[in-house]
């Protein structure tokens, strides 16, 4: 295995593996429509809505997921527009994307994916408590603050087995083992996928900073709910991200959101009663 003196050539093949566009996962038409149809402002959850709609795979993937108990709407949502009303288009971009880059025959993805609905639930209640505005849009930035591991195991699986016995043998949080092996973790990825995809700057912004979200430039409340999201699905031991640690808190994150013990405490009531419906972490 790579040892943490590991040639810098090394490193520069991985990273070279993963930013280079023909390496990374193409997104469906759909979501580069979506966005182009929202730069140009000409958008409507009508045209939306037909633009899904012409993938009936991705449209049954995205009527999946908005039913499923994280949304509030389980067996409720029949129409692609209604589920755009209901949660809104970024929303539903996010959905597609997730629904693209999350391989879940794979037993190792499949733990991520249940840390990363928790982080979503998470990041939704969050919000809440430190009102701000639209909620449910942080649902989208929790479920994605780690797709730059899938990426890391699709593309470059023999760094991801190096990565996972380097956190096994040393206890190592992910993101340390991550940079030993890489030179960089999955925080840098997410920053490059994003540009890859032209995700909006909030979407960037919370999924690679946070581990570290007051160095987050324009969002850094969005990425401080992140940063705190993915806390509490490691404390409540939803999932697996990878390793047995819970990730340090940053109290300056808290105190960036507002949140006082008293709202901390409404955060963690709200989740022991979400966390407990085992449907709410559910796959199906």
């Amino acid at each position: 295995m790579s040892t943490p003196g590991m040639s810098q050539e090394l490193a520069t093949k991985y990273k070279g593996r993963l930013i280079d566009a023909k390496n990374l996962p193409a997104l469906p038409d759909a979501v580069h429509e979506i966005s182009r149809l929202m730069e140009s402002g000409n958008i409507s959850t009508d045209r939306v809505a037909t633009v899904i709609e012409r993938d009936q795979t991705l449209a049954v993937k995205v009527l999946k997921m908005v039913n499923s108990p994280i949304y509030g709407f389980p067996g409720r949502i029949s129409t692609v527009k209604n589920a755009l009303v209901l949660l809104g288009i970024n929303v539903i971009r996010g959905l597609i994307i997730s629904s693209s880059v999350f391989d879940l025959s794979n037993k190792k993805l499949l733990a991520l994916w249940k840390h990363s609905l928790a982080c979503s639930l998470a990041a939704v209640e969050i919000a809440k408590v430190a009102e701000l505005a639209q909620p449910e849009e942080y649902s989208i930035m929790g479920l994605l603050h780690d797709t730059g591991k899938v990426v890391c195991s699709t593309q470059i699986p023999e760094a991801r087995e190096e990565i996972d016995k380097l956190v096994k043998d040393e206890d190592l949080m992910f993101i340390e083992a991550e940079t030993r092996i890489l030179g960089f973790g999955h925080n840098k990825i997410n920053a490059w996928l994003c540009e890859h995809w032209n995700l909006p700057l909030v979407l960037k912004e919370s999924m690679s900073h946070h581990h570290s979200p007051l160095d987050a430039k324009f969002h850094p409340e969005a990425a401080a709910v992140v940063h705190m999201a993915d806390f509490m699905a490691r404390l409540f031991e939803c999932g697996s991200g990878g390793d047995d640690n819970v990730s340090p808190l940053d109290p300056k994150a808290l105190r960036l959101l507002g949140l006082n013990h008293d709202k901390i405490e409404i955060v963690l009531e709200k989740l022991i009663e979400l966390y407990s419906n085992s449907a709410n972490l559910s796959v199906s």
